[in-house]
């Protein structure tokens, strides 16, 4: 148990039976009334982002979550297969948990793997990751370093918009939030 005073981005809350990460909190102390905390919560499970406002001070149920870094090893063909580098143990997680995070896995990169009750919630990878472009059109005469983007094929199989001076076999920066453009890497 915790009270409202303790929340940080990150902790997991169970409410109702429902496990939830606080995404953003704000403590308010209005100028007449009690002080309150007002919280954006995500679904651990569904992924569903909700607003929420407790009283301050108030006691929440924090959940044991277990947040490890595990090295991903490969695919099995139905699940990923992560490994513990402590004691080697070998962890399938499906599919419908790891989600998008497997557009920008590679085999043997470190990701964070969050279980509760030895259930594994979700996948956390690295804000960013150097990955190579296997495919992409070939930048026409006259293309600027500034302007347009086309799309490029990355080693992961994941398709990413990038900017037209880029050519397959460079190294790029990917944001895994969003699967965004961030720089060339050389």
């Amino acid at each position: 148990m915790a009270t409202t005073n303790d929340l940080k981005n990150g902790i997991v809350l169970n409410l109702e039976g429902q496990l939830w990460t606080v995404v953003e909190f704000q403590h308010v102390k209005p100028g007449k009334g009690p002080a309150f905390v007002r919280t954006k919560l995500k679904n651990v499970l569904s992924g569903k982002v909700v607003d929420k406002t407790f009283n301050a001070g108030v006691k929440v149920e924090t959940a044991n979550v277990d947040k490890r870094t595990m090295q991903y090893l490969y695919n099995d063909g139905t699940d990923f297969i992560f490994m513990d580098p402590e004691t080697y143990d070998q962890l399938p997680v499906s599919p419908e948990v790891v989600g998008d995070a497997a557009r920008y896995m590679l085999e043997n990169q470190d990701a964070v793997v969050a279980r509760h009750d030895g259930d594994v919630l979700f996948i956390e990878l690295p804000a960013s990751v150097v990955l190579e472009v296997t495919y992409t059109e070939p930048g026409l005469q006259g293309d600027r370093s500034t302007g347009g983007t086309k799309p490029a094929t990355l080693e992961t199989g994941a398709e990413i918009q990038v900017p037209l001076f880029l050519n397959q076999g460079e190294k790029v920066k990917v944001d895994t939030r969003d699967g965004s453009y961030l720089g060339r890497v050389s």
